[in-house]
């Protein structure tokens, strides 16, 4: 094996492997870190108890989680990303305080630099998110770009991204047009979220509203993107995809619908970033009778058991994937302990499942099943202030 070959081979192992830990959770590039220590930040709506990014130190070793406090204040955080060097954190605005107007639906994404050994967070700069209601964001592969999800405006956008980790111009974006049968909910295009494929030549954007997974092909020399072709495939109308995760060996996605309540199977083809539906299947239990909505996905780092949160019913659904097919099976229903689990997240050493309550101002915390999957109470919880998103980054 000539040295080109071996290099290719190594990065397409790692590719591969971080491909399964869902939504951009970046930590997957880095893998465990030697000493076990992890910085933890959880991005959360601003209210009476909250203003922004609060942290925790985790140490693998002994399953710890040491608080941190406040480390970053900034309006309704509600996802956080960081850089594939671990060296940067980006976050989102959602929304500004204060009574709706344009200035309070803009969206913002700000950027930090970290200090890996304290954890704590440098502000950097901010810019506006040239769209409403931001909902999601993403760092490529390189660290060069970052994409944003804008659920309000139906756009998405992309940010060069420069050396000392400060957000530059927008590079590109693209309007969403269209609807879907629901007249409340899906009465104009609302993507839900950012997801670059494991080789980063595609970016994957649910959209609730149009009831589609938009696709692009992501122009790395120009940190931006374009349609793709197909531009898009569609799920069954009024599902409302909201996240999406790849399989280990991305030869499958996963999406989470927030409306309908289901997770949707595709097959994927890595040469042309093109999705087609395998299988539908309802993310609740059979005698549930509440609103449905779902929230998050995620595959632990087996690569076996599939995750999907339900937002109604307050618990996680539990899949076993087929890894020949890429049909799942649900296994179980865990309840969460708390209210609303909009988001949750394996840690590292896929022990651990974290669920972000957002309606009870907890973060519970649940033992994974090394051989079943399945979830089982820890017993123990980290009182945040409704908390909606949860990043591992490795420390020193």
């Amino acid at each position: 094996m000539d040295w080109k070959t071996f290099v290719k081979t190594v990065l397409g192992v790692i590719v591969l492997g971080m491909a399964g830990l869902g939504a951009s959770r970046a930590y997957a590039l880095s893998g465990a870190t030697a000493n076990g220590q992890y910085n933890v930040y959880v991005g959360t709506y601003t209210g009476p108890k909250s203003k922004g990014v609060f942290g925790y130190r985790f140490d693998a070793k002994t399953g710890n989680f040491t608080p941190l406090g406040l480390v970053a204040e900034l309006a309704s955080p509600s996802f956080v990303a960081v850089d594939p060097g671990n060296k940067f954190l980006y976050a989102l605005t959602e929304r500004g305080n204060g009574p709706p107007s344009p200035e309070t639906q803009q969206g913002f994404l700000s950027s930090y630099a970290i200090n890996p050994g304290t954890g704590a967070l440098k502000f950097l700069n901010k810019v506006s998110a040239q769209g409403n209601t931001t909902a999601h964001l993403a760092v490529d592969h390189t660290g060069k770009t970052l994409f944003a999800a804008n659920y309000g405006s139906g756009t998405v956008t992309s940010f060069a991204l420069l050396p000392d980790g400060s957000i530059g111009d927008m590079t590109g974006t693209d309007q969403h047009t269209g609807s879907s049968v629901d007249p409340k909910r899906q009465e104009g295009p609302h993507p839900h979220a950012v997801v670059l494929s494991p080789d980063n030549r595609f970016l994957l954007v649910p959209d609730l509203g149009l009831d589609k997974i938009m696709s692009y092909r992501v122009l790395a020399q120009k940190s931006s993107f374009e349609r793709n072709e197909p531009p898009y495939v569609s799920v069954n109308p009024g599902l409302g995809p909201r996240h999406l995760a790849f399989s280990k060996d991305a030869k499958f996605a996963y999406v989470v619908c927030e409306m309908g309540s289901s997770v949707v199977a595709f097959s994927y083809d890595s040469a042309n970033g093109k999705l087609a539906v395998i299988q539908t299947i309802s993310n609740l239990p059979p005698d549930f009778k509440g609103v449905d909505n779902s929230g998050e996905i995620g595959i632990d780092p087996s690569g076996r058991h599939l995750y999907a949160s339900n937002r109604g019913d307050d618990s996680i659904t539990v899949y076993d994937i087929d890894p020949r097919k890429g049909t799942v099976t649900r296994a179980q229903v865990a309840h969460t302990g708390g209210k609303t689990p909009r988001n949750f997240v394996i840690d590292p050493t896929g022990k651990l499942l974290l669920a972000a309550n957002q309606d009870s101002d907890t973060i519970t915390i649940l033992n994974i099943d090394q051989k079943t999957g399945e979830l089982t109470p820890a017993n123990r919880a980290l009182d945040v202030p409704s908390p909606v998103d949860i990043l591992f980054v490795p420390a020193e």
